[in-house]
């Protein structure tokens, strides 16, 4: 998974690429809790690129796409979103693949 730096490259991703933003933090204990499934999620999705955003460094991203719980999940294509995961509770693996698996369903 790619980590993005600032909110100038987080909206050349999301403006660009078929992408599913992570919001998480190192201190947060449910986002430590879906870190092992994580990888083989975005095998079973390599159709979507995946992407850290860490909380705490950018907070005004956070705040643009209403992140106000983490771990959450939003997905984008070129500038427009499919999807959003979005709450402060803990997550499954399984919930985190019915939630891709729903993305582009009308």
């Amino acid at each position: 998974m790619k980590t993005i730096e600032t909110a100038v490259q987080y909206k050349e991703v999301k403006d660009t690429k078929k992408a599913i933003f992570v919001f998480s933090a190192d201190w947060c204990p449910d986002c430590r809790f879906i870190q092992p499934f994580l990888p083989e999620i975005e095998q079973a999705f390599s159709d979507y690129e995946f992407y850290y955003v860490d909380r705490d460094k950018l907070l005004e991203v956070c705040q643009e796409e209403n992140i106000f719980g983490i771990p959450s999940f939003v997905a984008y294509e070129n500038g427009k979103e499919l999807g959003r995961f979005v709450s402060k509770d803990r997550k499954t693996k399984e919930e985190v693949e019915q939630f891709i698996r729903g993305l582009g369903r009308s």
